[in-house]
């Protein structure tokens, strides 16, 4: 019986990483990494549906069981970059959607907290935890593949914690993004409308 596989997922417009692992008898094993590196000079229309079927190919070469994003933050100086995150945001949702995956988010002090135990672990910290769990030789290049590892590992960390707690009778909530709890409190006239 084949083991649960996590596709983590670290976005961007330049160079998406992505990275597959597998949880088999308690332990963790890499599947697969990589990047998916849209050409620059194409229009944002023709960049985001490279990404796209980037994004595809790797979900029906790897067969994830759900996909793991970071949650998406961006200082107040630089609004446009989450503007742009979104875009990839989206059409990564759209890809797990008609593939029928999970999409999970995860706040990127949970992932560092999961990983070392503290949110404010410094990325070599990260990235060697993340060599030492999947026992290689070296940390995958570029950090891109790394990061999204390092999402897949520690949402594999904190659903265990969660199921263990559940097998004690202890419910943990849910996080929910602030994307949907933004659309949970949206007035149902402002839904509809954005349904039709």
């Amino acid at each position: 019986m084949n083991g649960r596989r996590i596709l983590g997922v670290d976005p961007g417009l330049r160079t998406t990483g992505y990275g597959v692992i597998e949880l088999r008898d308690g332990g963790l094993r890499l599947v697969e990494g990589g990047v998916l590196q849209p050409n620059p000079n194409a229009p944002l229309e023709r960049r985001l549906v490279q990404l796209h079927d980037g994004m595809v190919e790797v979900v029906r070469a790897t067969r994830p069981d759900c996909m793991v994003v970071e949650e998406l933050w961006t200082a107040y100086e630089h609004p446009q970059t989450a503007v742009l995150m979104g875009h990839a945001r989206g059409v990564l949702a759209l890809v797990a959607g008609a593939n029928a995956l999970v999409v999970h988010d995860l706040a990127h002090a949970m992932v560092k907290r999961a990983l070392v135990g503290s949110g404010s672990a410094s990325k070599a910290q990260v990235k060697g935890m993340v060599v030492q769990l999947l026992g290689l030789a070296s940390p995958p290049q570029p950090d891109d593949v790394s990061d999204a590892l390092a999402l897949a590992i520690a949402f594999a960390n904190v659903e265990a914690q969660r199921n263990h707690f559940a097998e004690l009778g202890v419910v943990m909530p849910q996080r929910r993004s602030r994307a949907t709890t933004l659309l949970l409190r949206a007035p149902s006239g402002n839904r509809a409308k954005s349904q039709s």
